[in-house]
């Protein structure tokens, strides 16, 4: 970020003009430029944090994508299986919701929908030994990706959380995500910066 660039001056965006806007440009795309720094960073606090589980977060996160990645799924398809549970630490309570918000801008509608959708999904393994519905999910079958997310749960998720799988690192998955996060696909800021 460029500290000595000007800056907007101001009091309300109602008062703002084009050369506002150009300086906020100047420091928005550094600073969106670092967002795959952001989001690793981020994916770091999940490690040690169990919660109960066989293995931490981190872990799980990795052997996900390790097994996307060896089932020859697509690189943004790895890397949504790699954050799936990134939102885990903000939102506790609607974890899904916060992975598929980052990955918005940078993914298809349907790996999207199945990070979004993921955790009723999930839930077909394990909401009947809570006293919920496992078949929570039935309520999207019929819908164009119930498919795909219910064989990303089951091929994906579910199972990973052998302790003895032989998981690539995060430093594996570093160059996968600096790609899927260097350029948006579905933003409303999309065409800032665009020279295309």
């Amino acid at each position: 970020m460029n500290e000595h660039a000007p800056s907007a001056t101001f009091r309300s965006m109602e008062e703002s003009t084009a050369a506002d806007w150009q300086a906020i440009g100047a420091h928005f795309m550094p600073f969106a430029g670092g967002l795959a720094d952001r989001v690793l960073t981020h994916l770091k606090l999940l490690d040690g944090d169990y919660g109960g589980f066989p293995i931490d977060r981190l872990q799980h996160s990795l052997q996900t994508a390790t097994r996307a990645y060896r089932g020859g799924e697509s690189e943004p398809y790895v890397v949504a299986a790699l954050l799936h549970d990134i939102g885990d630490t903000l939102g506790s309570y609607n974890h899904p919701d916060i992975a598929a918000a980052i990955l918005r801008p940078f993914v298809d509608e349907k790996t999207h929908w199945m990070v979004e959708h993921h955790g009723i999904f999930q839930g077909y393994y394990f909401f009947h030994y809570l006293g919920m519905n496992r078949d929570m999910r039935e309520a999207f079958r019929g819908h164009e990706h119930f498919e795909d997310t219910a064989r990303f749960c089951e091929l994906y998720d579910q199972s990973a959380f052998d302790a003895a799988y032989d998981s690539a690192p995060l430093e594996f998955f570093e160059p996968m995500v600096r790609r899927v996060f260097e350029r948006p696909i579905n933003s409303v800021y999309k065409a800032v910066g665009e020279t295309a």
